[in-house]
C-alpha cells in the first residue's frame, strides 16, 4: 500500500494535482500529503478551466471544516468531482443538507443501522462473506478485490430489502458513480459515465420506491417514504436520491477497507499472526484498517465565511477539500502514523468523517469488517500476493480495483 513513508525529496509542490483521479490511482497521495501538512497545511489549486479549491490535510483542520455546518456547508456539493457544479439534491439528500434538516432526516434512519436492524442483517453479512471467502478454499490464484465487491449488497441490501438478483448492476452502477474515470467502469469519457449511472440508479429506485410506497416493511426504503419533516413527508424524489446515497456509501467503504487491509496484512504478516494468536485484537484491526486504508479519500464543503485554518484564510464562497487520507496520517495525532499497527490503541481516525455527517453506516461497516475477518481467520492461514495491486482511479474513493492474492487454508 502507498503509505508516503518514502518521501520525495523536497518540498515543492508545484505541478501537484489532487483533482486528477489518475494520480490517485497511479501516483503516491501520501506522499504529497505529508509535504503538504508540513509546508502548506492550507493549500489552493487552480484547474485549468479556472475552478478551484483549497486543502486541508491536517486532522484539526479536518476536523473543524466536517464538524463546523454554520462555516462550512455541504449544501453546494459535497464531492470534489462536482466542484462548480451546484448539488442538484442539496436540501434533499442527507449528504447534501445540513443541520436542522440533516438531523431531521437523519434521526428515524438511526435506528436501522444500529440494534435489532443492524442484528438482523448479521446473518446476511456472514453469508456474503462466506462467499467472498470461498476461493481461500483453494490454493489458488484469486482477486480479493473484486470478490470483496459482493459485500456492499449484502450491507446495503439488507437493510434497503433489495433483491440479491440485482445486486451485479447495482454495484457496477454505483462503481460508475463513485470512479468514472477508473477503466473498469468509464464508458466515453467521465461526465457521460456519471450521467448513464445516475440515469439508471434513480430509474431504478424510482420504480422500487413507487412499489414500496403504502406497503408493509421495516427496510429503509419505506421507512424513508414513512417520513416526516417540519415540510411535511418526504416526497418520492427525496427518497429516491437518499437511497441512491446510501448504496453509493456502502459501495465506496467496505469492500475498499476489507481489501486494503488485507493488503496491509501481506505487507506487515507478523500483524496478522498476532491476532491469529490472539482474537482479542480483530477489534484494533478493524479500526487500524480503517485508518490505513481511509476509503472515503475526500469530502468537499464550501466556506460560508470567511475562516481561518492552520495556514491561512478561506475566503467565504470557496470550495474546500478535506483530505481523510492525510488527517489519519497526522503526526500531530498518531504516534509513528506510518506503521500498522493492530495493537494502536489511541485511534482517532475520520474514516467515517466526522461532525453531523459522521456516516450513517459506520456500525454497519464495522460490523462487516469484523465478521471478513473473524470468518478469515477461521479459513486463512495465509494471505499472499499474487500480483500486483490495481489501485481505483479516483479522487473520491481510495480503494484498491484488483488485489490478486493466494492464500493458504487453514487445516485444522
Amino acid at each position: 500500500m502507498r503509505d508516503g513513508s518514502g518521501r520525495p525529496a523536497g518540498a515543492g509542490l508545484e505541478g501537484v494535482d489532487l483533482f486528477d483521479p489518475r494520480f490517485h490511482g497511479e501516483g503516491d497521495p501520501h506522499a504529497v500529503w505529508a509535504r503538504m501538512r508540513e509546508h502548506a497545511p492550507l493549500h489552493r489549486q487552480t484547474l485549468p478551466d479556472g475552478r478551484a479549491f483549497w486543502s486541508v490535510t491536517r486532522h484539526a483542520d479536518a476536523c473543524r471544516v466536517l464538524g463546523e455546518h454554520r462555516t462550512f456547508t455541504s449544501e453546494r456539493g459535497s464531492l470534489l468531482m462536482q466542484l462548480g457544479t451546484p448539488d442538484a439534491a442539496s436540501g434533499r439528500m442527507l449528504v447534501a443538507t445540513d443541520p436542522p434538516r440533516h438531523t431531521a432526516l437523519r434521526r428515524p434512519l438511526n435506528r436501522l443501522f444500529a440494534g435489532p436492524a443492524l442484528h438482523a442483517a448479521e446473518d446476511r453479512v456472514r453469508r456474503a462473506v462466506r462467499s467472498v471467502l470461498a476461493p481461500a478454499a483453494r490454493e489458488g490464484r484469486w482477486d480479493l478485490a473484486r470478490r470483496a465487491g459482493l459485500l456492499p449488497m449484502a450491507v446495503a441490501g439488507a437493510l434497503m430489502d433489495l433483491p440479491e438478483e440485482d445486486g451485479e448492476r447495482l454495484l457496477h452502477w454505483t462503481g460508475m458513480a463513485a470512479a468514472p474515470e477508473d477503466p473498469d467502469f468509464r464508458v466515453a469519457s467521465a461526465g457521460a459515465t456519471l450521467a448513464v449511472a445516475h440515469h439508471r440508479l434513480f430509474a431504478y429506485f424510482t420504480d422500487l420506491v413507487a412499489r414500496r410506497r403504502g406497503t408493509e416493511g421495516e427496510d429503509a426504503v419505506r421507512l424513508l417514504l414513512s417520513m416526516r419533516t417540519d415540510e411535511g413527508p418526504l416526497s418520492d424524489e427525496e427518497a429516491v436520491v437518499n437511497c441512491y446515497s446510501m448504496l453509493l456509501g456502502a459501495n465506496a467503504t467496505t469492500p475498499h477497507a476489507v481489501a486494503g487491509t488485507v493488503l496491509a496484512l501481506m505487507e506487515h504478516p507478523e500483524q496478522y499472526a498476532a491476532v491469529r494468536e490472539d482474537r482479542s485484537l480483530v477489534p484494533g484491526l478493524v479500526e487500524e484498517g480503517l485508518r490505513w486504508t481511509s476509503p472515503a479519500s475526500s469530502f468537499l464543503r464550501y466556506a460560508v465565511v470567511d475562516a481561518e485554518l492552520s495556514g491561512g484564510v478561506v475566503p467565504a464562497g470557496d470550495a474546500v477539500a478535506v483530505w481523510v487520507g492525510s488527517a489519519n496520517r497526522d503526526e500531530r495525532v498518531f504516534a509513528d502514523p506510518y506503521r500498522f499497527d493492530v495493537r494502536r490503541t489511541d485511534n482517532r481516525h475520520l474514516a467515517f468523517g466526522f461532525g453531523p455527517h459522521y456516516c450513517l453506516g459506520a456500525a454497519v461497516s464495522r460490523l462487516t469488517l469484523r465478521i471478513f475477518f473473524e470468518e478469515a481467520l477461521d479459513a486463512v492461514e495465509e494471505f499472499r500476493p499474487a500480483g500486483r495491486p490495481r489501485h481505483l482511479v479516483s479522487n473520491f474513493v481510495a480503494g484498491l480495483a484488483e488485489l490478486p492474492v493466494r492464500t493458504r487454508p487453514r487445516r485444522d
